[in-house]
């Protein structure tokens, strides 16, 4: 079960975010997710800046990304899924969860960026129709450059 996820869900979301971005400490530039605040997330979905879902397999909670709407174009970010929840299409489903419900409030383009040197992140996108639109470099949140790509989709109405 995948749905939109509610402040209690706050917890469990950031947890899995942490647990999907660990492998990506020892990265030349590690991410930023990993130190990420609670309170980030928490004030973004407070502040209605973002929203965010959560799937359920079983009951139990093994993936999570957030996303926001600007204009014409829903941007998501932090696919989180944790390594021992892999492989089952999770990342997949929730895609294809956030396509639909973008269809239905009228929006037909998906947007994301993706470092350059994940490779299997890319091909993830790549297989389920996003193209590469963008290449730059940007500054993270722990104030460091890393090279990325902006990857996205266009829907059918």
């Amino acid at each position: 079960m995948i749905k939109l996820g509610n402040e209690a869900e706050i917890v469990i979301a950031h947890k899995l975010m942490k647990e999907a971005f660990e492998e990506y400490r020892y990265l030349e530039v590690p991410s930023s997710a990993i130190n990420e605040p609670l309170d980030t997330l928490r004030d973004s979905f407070r502040n209605g800046l973002e929203k965010f879902i959560v799937c359920y397999i079983d009951g139990n909670p093994l993936g999570f990304l957030r996303f926001n709407t600007k204009g014409e174009t829903l941007y998501f970010s932090r696919v989180s899924v944790p390594p021992y929840a892999r492989g089952r299409g999770i990342a997949k489903s929730m895609l294809s969860w956030l396509e639909d419900y973008a269809k239905k409030e009228g929006i037909y383009k998906l947007q994301c960026k993706v470092r350059s040197s994940l490779i299997h992140n890319l091909s993830l996108y790549k297989s389920i129709g996003y193209t590469v639109t963008k290449e730059e470099m940007v500054t993270n949140s722990n104030n460091l450059s890393v090279n990325i790509v902006v990857m996205e989709k266009l829907l059918k109405p």
